[in-house]
């Protein structure tokens, strides 16, 4: 053991650590002495040990380590199967035996030894970078089996739309058509603030990149910002004259500049450019994309970075670009037939983003060649083991799109219930999944898990989905006692995947996660603030202050919290409200304050007094002071005073008419209040910035693939900030050099290329009324003169992206390497390669899938040749053709397999595309790698 150990450390690093060991062998006369015939014995040196046993390798100790874990694995199986280490215990240990009783634990087994939550995503990181395990290994998919509701709360009147994660996973947000804006927390369910002001509808939400800041658009035509540390209003922002329809910040960071994007149901894009340090937003650029009366702009989503993508009801999808001074429009869409009800960009920075249509398919977008191109999906494909029913004759509609985490797969929502799961690259239908009884309209896949999508519908059903194997994990129905089911309105997963939250039609917000709920058992159902209807007052920027107080909401002193019916909880419930968490017992009991006829301040304790009918003063007081609200004149105000939904007993909604005297509040509880932290803030911004440098680069290479051509413009045009010129190319396929190293009769035998002189191109939109006034010779004339001083006009894109319009006339990339790389092959005169016949035909579908030029499959090599899987060939000649695309066509001469001298036999293809799977490879690289002795 020694002496492996030594070798091992000779042959490594350690050089030190080997020639210590070797001396203190020989000091303490560890290695083996010499016995001579004559029964004499002699020492020996470490050196002489090896000469003695050269058939031992240097790395001998490491091949039987290697050998050892995978025989005890077969003889004795571990608790957890495949993962091999020298340093497990237990079950895990090399020297475990049979007697060893426990069982191998199963991936439910596994999620319970972390108290039924998985290892975080660092720890499972760190495993698979060392290669100790596999990511399905270390968190089986049976892991979510162990998720389970924490807590159903009722704290809204109305049917909650909107709920959304800050981007620590630490709070909850929803909005509801009761119209608050609501702050929870994620770890025990207490209610943390109420954000007042809209009056309509919540319709969507949105935190900020830095978790600073809250935006919430509503039927009222309004967005409001809040500031998440202190629930100060930043900023109200009115531009739209109908209801918003969806908002969203850009992830892109450039400095302090920043942009939140709104759209609407008056067909307009605006796009509100903020500061984060001073937080003060300008006026937006606005878009209208009206292309006839009763257009909207209904969704909405940004890339990682510059992009966004919008879908109306004009069947048009349109991508703006937010990266130069001012937000542009880039491209306009009109692949669907029908109505764009969603469009999602996907999680990487790789220009691709999915569209869901009223006409039955979805459609996945790629950028290419300074085009929008798609693969189609359409709604009535059917796995080939599926039967066909009745119901084909259906026509379905798209109701969500989502992509997984990876961005492999695009998951579709249908209207016949069923999820459809679909390969992002070629558009195959993978699986289908079935489950739900009504429509599904949330779809949210797991933060960093690409197995996990979560669904959710109108049925009440919420589902957990493994994706790779098409099956269902976990079930939870949402059944309200007395009531039936409630439907689910919206999903989220919080940023570490441990819980997630959904919202229903009754006003309810569920939170599901891993381990333990015994810190949610000590909230209250139904979770109120006593001041969360009460009427406000508004300024005529829409700014707003509580009637009864004359102060802002934000700064009131700490609420009460109250049940549905407008009663306050107990004082240990009342210690969840942030600010009272310290009050004494006394202070914690709400007190209601009035007048008495003779004028003298009356102070009873809200819950401990009874009328005399038998009902609580509470609710006696409020009957009173209703009825005499009810001679009065209606103020207008917030939404207190519209009327409830049906089937519920009069509440909170009265709670704003009471004024308690214990809100008074001291100074030094309002000073304490105005220092809290609500949501801290997060900073990444060095991330997203290197997402948004990537988007560019690739959106930029995209477009250097092919040339640009203005067309000219009509003069009486329309609003010219949302009038795009076409692009196109000024080169054509008629452009191609003539270089070449063969002729078509030299066969293999290289000949000089033979330059021509290259006609001068005209530029795009070229035309003279004084030549076509002129004779024949002043044409003459001025084509001479052209073809010597004029050069190819260089007229710029309308849209082009960060000032690189002089990179739009380079080559290609792969073209321009000076750099010998493995991948991609870029091809020199007489080198040696191996051909494989599949990764061509693979390559030949890339290209027609692509559209990227017009390929004859008859004159294909394997068409007119017998070829095998792989044949050895020699370049024997190169032509390049200048596109776009510009394409590099090799003729490949038959090398024998024995000799290694040409044949008489060649053919020709092309080579041109460095992202498809190369089918040429070195001799040399292919030698190399058949010698190495790969192991699994």
């Amino acid at each position: 053991m020694y002496f492996l150990i030594a070798r091992f450390l000779q042959s490594g690093p350690c050089k030190k650590a080997a020639q210590i060991l070797i001396e203190e062998l020989e000091e303490y006369e560890l290695v083996p002495q010499r016995w001579s015939w004559d029964g004499k014995i002699f020492k020996r040196s470490f050196q002489d040990w090896v000469v003695l046993n050269q058939h031992i390798p240097a790395d001998y100790l490491l091949q039987v380590c290697r050998r050892i874990s995978p025989l005890i694995e077969k003889e004795i199986p571990p608790s957890v199967p495949g993962v091999q280490t020298l340093l497990g215990l237990g079950r895990q240990s090399l020297l475990r035996t049979t007697k060893c009783t426990s069982k191998v634990c199963c991936g439910s087994a596994v999620a319970a030894l972390h108290r039924g939550r998985p290892p975080e995503p660092s720890i499972m990181g760190a495993r698979q970078a060392t290669g100790s395990a596999r990511f399905s290994q270390v968190l089986p998919s049976s892991s979510y089996q162990h998720m389970k509701i924490h807590k159903r709360i009722l704290g809204h009147l109305s049917s909650v739309y909107c709920v959304v994660f800050d981007r620590t996973g630490r709070r909850i947000f929803t909005g509801s058509d009761d119209c608050l804006v609501k702050i929870w927390a994620t770890d025990d369910g207490r209610l943390l603030s109420t954000l007042r002001g809209h009056s309509a509808e919540i319709c969507d939400m949105a935190v900020n990149f830095e978790n600073s800041l809250i935006a919430s658009a509503s039927c009222d035509k309004i967005i409001r910002v809040w500031c998440l540390r202190t629930c100060a209003p930043i900023a109200v922002l009115q531009a739209h004259a109908a209801s918003i329809t969806s908002i969203q910040f850009c992830p892109a960071a450039r400095g302090t500049k920043r942009y939140l994007a709104s759209t609407g149901a008056d067909g307009m894009v605006c796009f509100w450019k903020w500061h984060s340090h001073s937080m003060k937003f300008d006026e937006p650029v606005k878009f209208v994309e009206r292309s006839r009366p009763g257009v909207q702009v209904s969704t909405s989503s940004f890339s990682s970075g510059m992009f966004m993508a919008t879908g109306g009801t004009d069947h048009m999808i349109r991508v703006y670009y937010l990266g130069a001074e001012t937000p542009m429009k880039v491209s306009e869409l009109d692949a669907h037939t029908d109505k764009v009800v969603v469009v999602q960009f996907s999680n990487n920075s790789d220009l691709r983003f999915v569209s869901g249509s009223r006409d039955g398919t979805a459609r996945i977008w790629h950028y290419q060649q300074q085009e929008w191109k798609n693969i189609t999906l359409d709604m009535t494909a059917r796995l080939p083991t599926a039967v066909a029913n009745g119901e084909d004759k259906t026509k379905l509609v798209v109701t969500m799109v989502a992509w997984d985490r990876r961005d492999s797969s695009v998951i579709t929502a249908v209207s016949n219930y069923l999820l459809k799961v679909w390969s992002a690259t070629s558009g195959q239908l993978l699986h289908v999944l079935s489950g739900h009884d009504d429509e599904v309209y949330v779809l949210e896949a797991h933060p960093f898990d690409p197995r996990i999508m979560l669904s959710a519908g109108h049925d009440g059903n919420i589902y957990i989905w493994d994706l790779s194997k098409g099956v269902k994990i976990r079930n939870f129905f949402n059944m309200i006692e007395g009531q039936g089911h409630g439907a689910i309105f919206d999903c989220k997963f919080s940023a570490d995947g441990q819980h997630f939250s959904c919202t229903d039609s009754h006003g309810h917000l569920l939170i599901f996660g891993f381990g333990c709920s015994k810190p949610y058992e000590k909230i209250p159902d139904q979770m109120f603030f006593h001041t969360d209807y009460r009427p406000l007052i508004r300024d005529s920027n829409n700014y707003v202050l509580d009637e009864q107080t004359q102060q802002a909401p934000h700064l009131m002193p700490p609420p009460f919290l109250v049940d549905v019916d407008g009663n306050p909880h107990p004082p240990r419930y009342q210690r969840l409200v942030p600010g009272r968490e310290n009050h004494k017992e006394e202070q914690l009991i709400p007190q209601l304050g009035y007048m008495a006829n003779d004028g003298e301040l009356v102070e009873q304790v809200l819950g401990q007094q009874t009328a005399e009918n038998g009902e609580s003063l509470l609710d006696n007081l409020i009957r009173q002071l209703q009825n005499e609200q009810d001679g009065a004149e209606a103020v207008a105000s917030s939404p207190g005073v519209e009327p409830r939904r049906s089937g519920q007993v009069e509440g909170v909604w009265q709670m704003q008419h009471n004024s308690l005297r214990s809100q008074v509040a001291t100074e030094r509880d309002l000073l304490a209040w105005s220092r809290r932290v609500v949501v801290t803030e997060v900073v990444l911004e060095e991330c997203r910035q290197a997402k948004s440098d990537l988007e560019c680069s690739l959106y930029n290479a995209e477009r250097r693939k092919k040339p640009v051509q203005e067309q000219e413009r009509p003069e009486h045009s329309g609003d010219s900030s949302e009038d795009e010129a076409p692009w196109q190319s000024e080169s054509s396929s008629d452009s191609s050099s003539e270089y070449s190293d063969w002729t078509a009769d030299a066969g293999i035998n290289l000949q000089p290329p033979k330059r021509l002189t290259r006609r001068p191109v005209r530029p795009a939109g070229y035309s003279s009324s004084e030549e076509e006034e002129g004779g024949d010779e002043d044409k003459e004339a001025k084509k001479k003169e052209n073809k010597k001083k004029k050069k190819p006009k260089n007229t710029k894109p309308t849209s082009s992206l960060a000032g690189l319009n002089a990179e739009e006339w380079l080559p290609p990339s792969w073209i321009m390497e000076t750099v010998p790389r493995r991948s991609p092959f870029v091809p020199q005169m007489g080198d040696e390669l191996i051909y494989f016949k599949q990764g061509h035909q693979a390559y030949v579908r890339a290209v027609r899938r692509a559209k990227a030029y017009s390929i004859n499959i008859q004159k294909q090599p394997w068409n007119r040749l017998n070829l095998r899987d792989q044949e050895s060939v020699k370049v024997v000649g190169i032509k390049y053709e200048v596109g776009p695309p510009t394409l590099c066509c090799l003729k490949l001469a038959f090398l024998d397999p024995v000799s290694g001298k040409m044949t008489n036999d060649s053919f020709s293809l092309y080579h041109d595309m460095p992202d498809v799977i190369d089918f040429l490879v070195l001799q040399q690289f292919y030698n190399e790698a058949k010698e190495r002795n790969w192991q699994p």
